[in-house]
């Protein structure tokens, strides 16, 4: 029996919805993604998926088995982490990786901070990034299963060539296994924003204004300013990575706030920096200097008035 004393701000108002119905909802928005990605690459991504969501499964229930705490897998979020990850990876990427990153992503980042709601940054995210710098089979893109390999997308327009938007808006290209198709991650946030998961704020800020500095610093250009938008792990990372309810702002402004640092941020990478794709990057950064956000952009208290 329970006998601690919980106290929150008034007022209490239950929605019915609990954290495993979330995440399921996060499972559902993921799956148009996940079948292209599948279609796209062959059954080496759903190999690479299926290792990720199992070794953030057993990572999880093994964690709480040793330390002797309640299991929580039945949450469904070590699920949500393993997917995550997985999309945000090639589908060449070496199946003991997958499941190192998986790893890191639960018991590091998650479960040693005390599990989900104390994460101080996003899990998959995190370790994305971890493998980023220590893989380098993580930074190789895949393609088509049916296609000669070629630069990505982001790798064209580094070089001056122009890749086909409809190729970009229907998978047609290489990448990550759930960057790859626009539409689907479209449709995936659509359902997100109608369930009322996410609010538009961070997506429609992050993408927004990641147009809007690609077209002044990239030489007032639509088409490479709408390319760099459908290209990488934007999509991914604005609608199912960036707005994770812990790592961002809790207020509508500070959610917009957070979405345009994040743009800033993955701009700058992606013109000036050594590397093609900055979203994973800025994300982590902004994740990193929420709680300051939060200070800046309190909500308003119920029933307050203005001093």
């Amino acid at each position: 029996m329970d006998t601690k004393l919980h106290l929150s701000a008034s007022p209490h108002i239950h929605s019915g919805r609990s954290t495993q119905k979330i995440m399921l909802d996060v499972i559902i928005a993921l799956m148009p993604t996940s079948i292209v990605g599948t279609v796209v690459f062959g059954l080496r991504a759903l190999a690479v998926i299926a290792i990720c969501i199992a070794t953030c499964v057993l990572s999880e229930f093994l964690f709480n088995l040793a330390i002797k705490k309640k299991q929580t897998i039945g949450d469904l979020s070590a699920i949500v982490t393993g997917l995550l990850l997985a999309l945000n990876l090639p589908a060449t990427l070496p199946l003991w990786q997958a499941a190192v990153g998986s790893f890191f992503a639960i018991v590091v980042v998650k479960c040693i901070f005390g599990g989900i709601g104390k994460n101080l940054v996003n899990p998959a995210i995190t370790a994305r990034v971890f493998m980023l710098l220590s893989f380098s089979s993580a930074t190789k893109a895949a393609f088509p299963v049916d296609s000669v390999s070629s630069a990505t997308p982001l790798g064209e327009l580094e070089a001056g060539y122009s890749p086909s938007l409809l190729d970009l808006l229907v998978g047609n290209h290489g990448g990550a296994i759930g960057e790859v198709c626009a539409l689907a991650l479209i449709a995936g946030g659509i359902y997100l924003i109608g369930r009322k998961v996410i609010t538009w704020h961070i997506p429609v800020a992050f993408v927004g204004a990641t147009f809007l500095f690609m077209f002044l610093f990239g030489g007032f250009d639509l088409y490479f300013s709408t390319a760099q938008i459908l290209s990488g792990g934007l999509l991914i990372g604005a609608i199912f990575m960036a707005t994770d309810y812990v790592t961002s702002p809790s207020s509508p402004w500070g959610k917009i706030v957070f979405g345009i640092g994040a743009a800033f941020l993955t701009v700058v990478i992606r013109l000036w920096a050594s590397l093609p794709e900055g979203v994973s990057y800025a994300i982590l950064l902004m994740n990193i200097i929420c709680p300051y956000i939060d200070k800046l952009t309190p909500r308003k208290l119920f029933g307050g008035k203005k001093i």
